[in-house]
């Protein structure tokens, strides 16, 4: 049984949907506009202007890594070459936890977003039983073709953001609430600072996941191009999405502080716009566009943690049945079924909660397990550039992404937030803690990173 991915098998079109669809812009726009405004009130389009610039500013360091060594390990891979294996793996292993919660989050949100639908054509449903079809669904459409699963998401992710679009388009032709466009979504007119620094957090988790092409390396065509490309085209295309959205929708319920507050309550601020300026029909279509968005989100995060854990198994750090392929479409068939498997069980244990609650959770958890992977690829380009002698101005941009993102993990965790959410640290920590056990544990850990970075890439740390 062969343990190599297919080479040069996705396009830069389909490498830009895998990090698409893991950020889920519809998905993320019919909840995360709502939480900016509950802090930064009109100011939302701003907001989400200064996230697309300091997610701009992180994207860099994995462009640059992405043109020099383009792996499935991706931060696993980037930070070993730079920060060390331990690190490597460390940063690795904190990646895999996000890929592994948002999975079973994004199937969540399947059920959740699923449930709201069709309760607007008069069917009521839970959305546990929706969200364990739609994994089984994501695993097997991940065990075929990897080209299947890119060509999925970008058809699902495509629909559902011309929804979005066509609803813009009718807010603005409106002139929303007030029947007159306006500028000051994009001033602080009626907010601070400190609340759009605040609020940032939320637009923030947008784009997390943006970095998913990277898990591709070793499956992308012409991967020092077509990545960097990928990635930043998804980065900044998001972006303008968002701020068109986040506008029209901050325009769509008004600018008076009773438009704003009800904007900020919503559970469902999409599927109310589209009732009051489309029609009823509309907003039940619109909200399978956000299911569509929210399962090729969880299709995304299958695919790149499935990578993860194969290349893991291929480095000998885990089993190295991890890094088993199907013979016929070359996909890692055994991790798949691993990432399948773990988050059949989140879903299962928290079947009780709401499907919105679960997302909710599961996303806060791997949010913040991804900042402190993001952190380490930005310090380990630092390092990397030292070594080699090539520190220069454009050094600054991960210098100051990495200032970023400490203070969004900072704001993440301080103050202290209401039970459950106050645990999501420690549970966090304990996932680190294992992966420093299992360093311990298989003694030669190092020693194996080593061998694979100087086998893959030709470097020796």
């Amino acid at each position: 049984m062969g343990i190599a991915l297919k080479k040069n098998e996705i396009s830069t079109i389909e490498a830009m949907a895998i990090s698409v669809a893991i950020m889920a812009p519809t998905a993320a726009m019919a909840l995360n506009g709502a939480l900016v405004a509950g802090t930064a009130g009109t100011a939302v389009p701003l907001t989400f202007l200064l996230a697309t610039i300091t997610i701009g500013l992180v994207s860099y360091a994995f462009i640059q890594f992405n043109r020099i060594v383009p792996s499935s390990g991706s931060v696993y891979a980037f930070t070993a070459l730079t920060l060390g294996p331990r690190v490597g793996f460390l940063s690795g292993w904190a990646l895999l936890f996000t890929y592994l919660v948002f999975t079973a989050a994004s199937c969540a949100e399947v059920g959740a977003f699923l449930q709201s639908a069709l309760q607007l054509i008069g069917l009521h449903i839970g959305w546990f039983m929706p969200s364990l079809l739609s994994l089984v669904c994501i695993v097997l459409l991940s065990l075929f073709d990897v080209r299947v699963g890119a060509r999925v998401m970008l058809i699902f992710e495509g629909i559902s953001i011309c929804l979005i679009v066509i609803l813009s388009l009718a807010i603005l032709l409106h002139g929303g609430a007030d029947h007159r466009l306006s500028p000051v979504p994009f001033t602080m007119r009626n907010t601070t600072l400190p609340s759009v620094a605040l609020a940032s957090v939320f637009a923030f988790l947008s784009f997390a996941g943006f970095e998913g092409a990277s898990s591709l390396g070793e499956e992308t065509r012409d991967p020092q191009k077509a990545l960097p490309l990928a990635i930043g085209s998804a980065v900044f295309l998001t972006g303008g999405f968002y701020l068109l959205s986040s506008y029209t929708q901050t325009l769509g319920f008004g600018l008076s502080a009773h438009d704003v507050r009800e904007f900020a309550q919503s559970s469902a601020p999409l599927g109310i716009l589209a009732e009051r300026y489309i029609s009823h029909g509309f907003a039940a279509i619109l909200m399978l566009g956000a299911t569509l968005s929210a399962f090729s989100s969880a299709l995304g995060t299958a695919t790149t943690g499935s990578r993860m854990l194969y290349s893991m198994g291929k480095s000998g750090l885990l089993t190295q049945k991890l890094s088993h392929v199907y013979p016929r479409f070359g996909s890692p068939y055994v991790s798949l079924m691993v990432v399948g498997v773990i988050a059949v069980g989140q879903l299962f244990f928290l079947r009780n909660l709401s499907g919105t609650t679960v997302f909710g959770y599961l996303g806060s958890l791997g949010v913040l397990s991804l900042l402190l992977a993001y952190l380490s690829t930005n310090i380990g380009y630092l390092v990397f550039s030292y070594k080699r002698s090539s520190l220069s101005v454009s050094s600054s941009i991960p210098a100051l992404a990495a200032v970023a993102l400490m203070y969004i993990l900072y704001a993440n965790v301080y103050p202290v937030p209401p039970y459950p959410s106050n645990l999501f640290p420690y549970i966090v920590i304990a996932w680190l803690f294992i992966g420093i056990g299992l360093m311990f544990v298989i003694r030669e850990c190092t020693h194996k990173v080593e061998l694979w970075i100087q086998e893959e890439y030709h470097y020796n740390i």
